[in-house]
């Protein structure tokens, strides 16, 4: 393959989709400097347009061998997930509708803003690591893969948190964090465990931020 710049992983809509990516994932990394209504009402901005981002991705076939290397730690995933819960502590828990578990169950089966969050975090961070290889070959499988995952997997998920997230907003409660201070210093435990991010993800933002 020709590294040209006539090459799909180089055209204008997988260049915004690298930049709406970049901020989807600074911004979930910095979860826990946020409020709880800060977190819902950029949710609620960001998460569209990613999912808008990712309609308009250029199709392309896969031309390696291998498989990608995948960037993103159990630890980052932890790191997302435990930040998230923490910030919506009583409304991270929703019900579910939209899964294949669900037409097998005679229960309501419930899932979690937290954990999907970090399941979109992870296709999504791995994607931009490999693109950020600037190897042609690995930018394409990686797009490739990014494709995929977003029909089968994370692109479902993405539409459910943020069916959960509107509920949240104009459901008519208080989300503000100040209802959670009943919880004790287990809730403020909590915080403080995963405060530092992997050095990994912050040389990765320093680095974009160096390229700009």
């Amino acid at each position: 393959m020709e590294d040209s710049f006539e090459h799909p992983v180089y055209s204008p809509n997988v260049i915004e989709f690298v930049t709406v990516s970049r901020e989807f994932c600074a911004w979930l990394e910095g979860v826990g400097n946020q409020s709880r209504p800060e977190f819902v009402g950029t949710a609620l901005k960001i998460l569209p347009l990613l999912y808008l981002k990712s309609g308009m991705l250029p199709k392309s076939e896969s031309v390696l061998d291998e498989y990608l290397e995948k960037h993103v730690t159990e630890e980052d995933y932890e790191y997302i997930r435990y930040q998230v819960q923490t910030t919506m502590g009583r409304f991270d828990d929703y019900l579910e509708v939209f899964t294949a578990d669900m037409q097998r169950s005679e229960l309501p089966l419930t899932s979690t803003i937290s954990e999907n969050m970090a399941d979109i975090y992870q296709d999504v961070k791995d994607f931009l690591m490999s693109y950020r290889s600037a190897v042609t070959e690995i930018m394409n499988d990686a797009l490739v893969e990014l494709q995929t995952n977003f029909e089968s997997y994370w692109g479902q998920r993405l539409v459910n948190v943020l069916r959960a997230l509107h509920m949240v907003s104009y459901g008519g409660e208080n989300i503000d964090d100040d209802e959670d201070a009943a919880d004790g210093p287990e809730s403020e435990g909590r915080k403080t465990d995963h405060w530092i991010l992997s050095q990994r993800q912050r040389e990765f933002q320093d680095d974009f931020h160096d390229d700009e």
